[in-house]
Order: structure tokens, then sequence, then C-alpha cells
């Protein structure tokens, strides 16, 4: 099996430069991502702290393609696995959430959001419980502007730092440049790897009160979506933002376009809530892949609508 698209052959360890944290050539990827598919990565780079990932982007040749990944919660990496250089925000320097005032927290981008709510709770600070329901690290929330329960990320973003391809650090939001936010989009610059956030909850309560409601919501979440499977967050976006009139849901439609269990290879529509896709056992990439477009060209056949991936799925496409 070859890939589509050849590795960056030239790029081998002496060609990159120093860092402190681990860069390890070949590495897998399917078991940094939760639907546990997908090819290798030319080198893997799990950076020390910011300070060695702005010294190691300015170094490293402008040619090399730079992937950031977060937890792969909401990620489809392709059979043939991704060129140059992924990057992966991980470790304590990355994951650490703090109260840095009366209703703030600043978290790394590696702070998965259930521990972003539950640290807001462990405080009395209310208005971050939402985050409880998304799956994944605050970074990878913040690119898709991520939400449930009818609050998204920007209602609680005060501002971000982060790092260019070129190394450069940089600070958007609150005082600083400012982030346009939509319906699971932001017009953040695709190669800017978000490193760190500040958000504000809206008021006080008993911590054991905020921490029940987050156990409820996290109880809703086991009994209406497969969370136990191979699978990832939503797969596709609704087709109207929050609050339209008559607003559609992406798992209504395809639940009447009939693809509630459908199946490529080991890839299946859940049967518990049909916008996530799982992996059975022995899914390939491509199987996800392929069954998310027939889905969408289903739905597109039955209602009129094109669905629009949530999923991100990146990285080389295998050949024979």
């Amino acid at each position: 099996m070859t890939a589509a698209g050849d590795p960056l052959s030239a790029m081998t360890r002496p060609s990159l430069p120093p860092a402190r944290g681990k860069l390890i050539e070949g590495a897998a990827l399917a078991p940094y991502t939760w639907f546990r598919v997908g090819g290798p990565a030319d080198v893997l780079f799990l950076p020390e702290d910011e300070t060695d990932l702005a010294g190691f982007l300015a170094a490293l040749d402008p040619a090399i393609p730079v992937t950031a990944l977060g937890v792969g919660s909401n990620l489809i990496v392709r059979d043939g696995g991704i060129p140059g250089v992924v990057i992966r925000l991980m470790g304590r320097a990355w994951g650490e959430v703090m109260k840095t005032g009366e209703l703030e927290l600043t978290a790394g981008a590696g702070a998965l959001d259930l521990a972003v709510a539950k640290a807001a709770a462990k405080h009395g600070m209310t208005g971050l419980e939402f985050l409880s329901g998304i799956p994944g690290s605050l970074g990878g929330a913040t690119r898709t502007n991520a939400g449930c329960y009818g609050r998204e990320l920007k209602d609680v973003l005060v501002r971000l730092e982060g790092v260019t391809r070129s190394g450069e650090r940089c600070v958007f939001g609150e005082g600083h440049a400012p982030v346009q936010f939509s319906y699971r989009h932001s017009d953040l610059p695709e190669n800017f790897i978000v490193t760190r956030l500040v958000l504000r909850g809206t008021g006080t309560s008993e911590a054991a009160e905020i921490a029940a409601g987050i156990e409820a919501l996290q109880a809703r979440r086991a009994e209406t979506q497969p969370i136990r499977e191979k699978t990832s967050g939503s797969t596709f976006a609704n087709p109207d933002p929050p609050g339209t009139p008559d607003q559609r849901s992406a798992w209504k439609l395809i639940d009447a376009a009939g693809c509630r269990g459908l199946q490529v290879g080991g890839a299946q529509v859940s049967p518990m809530h049909c916008n996530f896709l799982i992996n059975t056992g022995e899914a390939t990439a491509a199987d996800l892949e392929a069954l998310g477009e027939l889905v969408r060209a289903r739905v597109l056949e039955t209602s009129g609508v094109s669905l629009r991936w949530e999923v991100r799925r990146i990285g080389r496409i295998q050949t024979v």
C-alpha cells in the first residue's frame, strides 16, 4: 500500500530543529484519535511548553507542513498518514487550569473541556457547565466554536493566546485583535496554534450544586450519545444556526433518509444517535469517510440539504 502524495523524503531527524520536547518519526496517530484509525505522522512533535513550541516553529523549514492536533475527538486521520510535522499539546504544561479572576479561568489548550467545567465548579463559578458536554480539548473547541446545550465557546471566551507557523506569539480577544465566530466556525488563521485561553463565567454558586448539574449533563449525554464506542463528536453541523425558526437538526435529516445503522466496511451510523459515526472494530479511515459521504448523498437526495462535515478529515488518502 502506498500513500497518494509522497512524504517529505528529505525530512530526516538532522533536518529538524532541536527541541526540548519529543520528536518521533513515523509515529502512529490512530491511538491519538477517538476513532482509533489513520496512518502515521512523518514526525510527531510533543513540545515541552510554549517557548519550546515557538522556538521550534521559528527554526523549522517553512516548506515543511505543520498540523496541530487536539485530543483527536473530532477528527479522521486518513489511512495514508499526515505529511510533515504533527504537533500535539499534551502533558501538565498544556492541561493546567487556574482561577485568575473573580469569574475567570485561564486554561492550557490541551485541557479537556470536561476538566475545565469541573475546575469552574470547584471554584463555585457558573456559566461553564456546558463545556462538560463537548468532547475533546479546549484548543480544538476554539477552532470550531464548539458548543452544546444552547451555548458556544464564544459566549465565555475573553481572549486566547497562540503561536503562528513562523513561531510568532499572538493574542486575540479582549484588548487585542478580535476573533470573528459563527456557528461551528472561527476566522482564526489556518496555521495558528492556540496555546492558552481565558474564559469568563456568569456568576457564582455552591460548588456542590454546580458539580451536580455537570453530573446530570453527563448522564443525559450517556443516555443519548454512543460515548462508549470508538466515535467522535457530532459528524455534521446542523443546517441552521441555533435560534433559527424551525431549526433543522442533522440527526433528524439523517434518520429521515433511512441512514440509522447504515454500514460501510467497519464503519456504522450509530443506531443510538445517527449524527455519530462509529468504528465497530475494524474500520479504516476510508470506511468512515465513505460512510459519511454516503449519508450526505442520501440526505441531499431526500431533503435537498447538503450537510457540512463537522468532523475534520486530514492527511493522505491511501491507494493500492
